[in-house]
């Protein structure tokens, strides 16, 4: 059973606005262990993707959440006992998995899990309702955001450097749509949560943005809520 008394980062935030990379970086200045919240997800879609069932159907998608047989190493991501590290990053996955993620069991099913990960030092979790929703005792909360076209312009350039060539124009429909979704749906809706330090990386370096966050687990017990950085 995860220990309440273990500090929790939160890093929430929508697609491609740099919250992994910043929290991955955060959690390793601190010590603390890292949760990439979506990696679940992604999972639930793949693992839906390759049975056959239908992502937008929610008891069927719950069932699998509830049966998944996962495994972190790492950076490395094993599903029914076979490496899924690439697997699970690919485009028509991560479509799906912002498909998954509006249904509520889909989300009960897997809250457990995502707390299991508070373990003694810390935790830095990032995700999409981690400071609202799988940790709202969370000891630093941080909103991470940048606009959609800069963001659809980052998933271009990290998509090239894969060797694949995707049209920017698609690459931002892709990002409002889940933008649309994340923010929309009924179960955990992506919003910051009450308090939190929001983060605006638009036109702000990776060094800088975990600067501020870094600034901000240290001025928690002080209170760092209302304030707003912008790159």
């Amino acid at each position: 059973m995860a220990d309440d008394s273990v500090p929790v980062v939160a890093v929430d935030g929508p697609a491609a606005s740099g919250k992994g990379t910043i929290a991955r970086r955060v959690a390793q200045a601190l010590g603390y262990h890292y949760l990439d919240s979506g990696a679940l997800y992604r999972l639930v879609a793949l693992k839906a993707l390759r049975d056959g069932v239908d992502p937008d159907a929610p008891d069927g998608v719950a069932a699998l959440a509830r049966a998944l047989d996962v495994a972190f190493d790492g950076d490395a991501v094993r599903l029914d006992g076979a490496d899924a590290t690439d697997a699970v990053r690919a485009e028509d996955v991560s479509a799906a998995a912002s498909r998954v993620a509006v249904h509520a069991p889909v989300r009960a099913a897997l809250l457990a899990r995502q707390r299991a990960f508070r373990r003694p030092p810390g935790l830095v979790a990032d995700g999409r309702d981690m400071g609202t929703v799988v940790f709202p005792d969370a000891a630093a909360k941080v909103f991470v955001t940048a606009s959609a076209q800069e963001r659809a312009a980052r998933r271009q350039r990290q998509l090239r450097e894969n060797g694949i060539d995707v049209n920017i124009q698609s690459l931002l429909r892709d990002i409002q749509q889940r933008d649309a979704r994340d923010a929309g749906r009924a179960a955990a809706p992506l919003r910051p949560a009450e308090g939190a330090l929001l983060l605006d990386t638009t036109n702000m370096t990776i060094d800088a943005a975990v600067a501020a966050v870094l600034a901000a687990v240290r001025a928690a017990g002080a209170g760092a809520g209302g304030r707003s950085i912008r790159g």
